[in-house]
């Protein structure tokens, strides 16, 4: 195991939030979303963030891109908000340009974005993977997200 890869959860969070170019899927073109929430919170605190839309041009304002490999000087980290299929294509390419922070959103809530066998094997490659939990229980927390992290800590699902 890699340093990346042996971190607790709280170090993996921290290390994820460390990035400054974070990569955001999920977006939708015809509503708001988890993902445009999660993305707009990213922007707020500073980060450069990159929507990643296959058919969109723009989303809240920034140009859009259809994939990982199509953003001009590549990204730190990418978090991903797909249903599990096609969070493994993403997280695939992640690997492939050697991202080494990704993180999948899983709550108790939502549908999962997890995709078990793709997050296997980008740990196996060194890459820090979250695999629950969403960025904005960590970001200035609203009484929800403080919620809800709280409940996954005390199922221990989130240590």
């Amino acid at each position: 195991m890699t340093a990346l890869t042996s971190m607790t959860h709280q170090e993996s969070v921290q290390a994820f939030l460390a990035q400054k170019r974070i990569a955001v899927t999920g977006l939708s073109r015809t509503k708001d979303s988890g993902a445009g929430s999660i993305y707009l919170k990213l922007r707020e605190h500073g980060y450069e963030v990159f929507p990643i839309h296959p058919q969109a041009e723009a989303l809240h304002g920034d140009q859009c891109y259809p994939d990982l490999s199509a953003i001009p000087g590549g990204v730190d980290a990418v978090f991903i908000m797909n249903s599990p299929d096609i969070s493994e294509t993403i997280v695939r390419e992640a690997v492939r340009l050697g991202i080494k922070h990704i993180w999948m959103h899983n709550n108790v809530l939502a549908p999962s974005s997890v995709a078990k066998t793709a997050a296997d094997e980008a740990r196996a490659a060194g890459v820090n993977v979250i695999s629950v939990g969403c960025p904005m229980m960590f970001l200035t927390p609203d009484f929800f997200h403080k919620g809800l992290g709280w409940l996954l800590r005390a199922t221990r699902r989130m240590k």
